[in-house]
């Protein structure tokens, strides 16, 4: 695993509470198939189990969302009764609106680009301190099916999450189309945000 591959604090829990966490943990995803495909239904599985610990535990969220459009929010409010403990989120698809909406440093943007594991951190952080959350998790990446370089190809996505004691982030490679990379990329975001919740 190289460097670029981890951006986080600390080890995950050995547990990982999803495959698509358990993925994270070892690395880029080689493709978007199999298990954990980014349904609709999986994605309203992960929010179902989001919301049981987040009400149990009395924990709010919110959402930073590029890449995945809203669809992060989309999968939790597909669950009724979601309103007692998600506060809200934000779509910032240009870089302007990351400045305006979440107060991600203009530098951090021109310094690494609105696809890096720094702008993924700044954006969740952000998101916290907007709606005043104890949790958020931010989603910025490259869908497709252009848009990508070498250095950055399309299907790469960062997921983070931010909270009391910091910011973790996690770096994906999805090897689908567009649809199949958002919806990929907003499983990952859910997952993480469930890892994060349920320690």
């Amino acid at each position: 695993m190289t460097e670029g591959e981890r951006h986080d604090r600390r080890d995950p829990r050995a547990e990982a509470r999803t495959d698509v966490a358990a993925r994270a943990a070892t690395g880029p995803v080689p493709d978007a198939s199999g298990e954990g495909t980014g349904t609709v239904e999986r994605l309203v599985d992960l929010a179902q189990r989001l919301q049981a610990v987040c009400l149990a535990r009395g924990l709010t969220v919110a959402t930073a969302e590029s890449c995945t459009g809203g669809l992060v929010a989309h999968g939790i409010t597909e669950v009724a009764g979601s309103s007692g403990y998600f506060r809200g989120g934000v779509v910032s698809y240009a870089d302007d609106g990351k400045v305006r909406l979440l107060d991600v440093p203009p530098d951090v943007l021109d310094g690494h680009g609105a696809v890096s594991a720094q702008t993924a951190r700044a954006m969740a952080v952000g998101a916290r301190a907007a709606f005043r959350v104890d949790v958020a998790v931010a989603v910025t990446g490259i869908a497709g099916p252009g848009g990508g370089t070498d250095e950055k190809p399309v299907g790469l996505t960062y997921v983070a999450v931010a909270d009391g004691t910091g910011a973790d982030v996690r770096r994906f490679r999805w090897t689908g189309d567009r649809t199949a990379n958002k919806a990929l990329g907003a499983e990952a975001a859910l997952a993480l945000l469930l890892d994060r919740v349920d320690r």
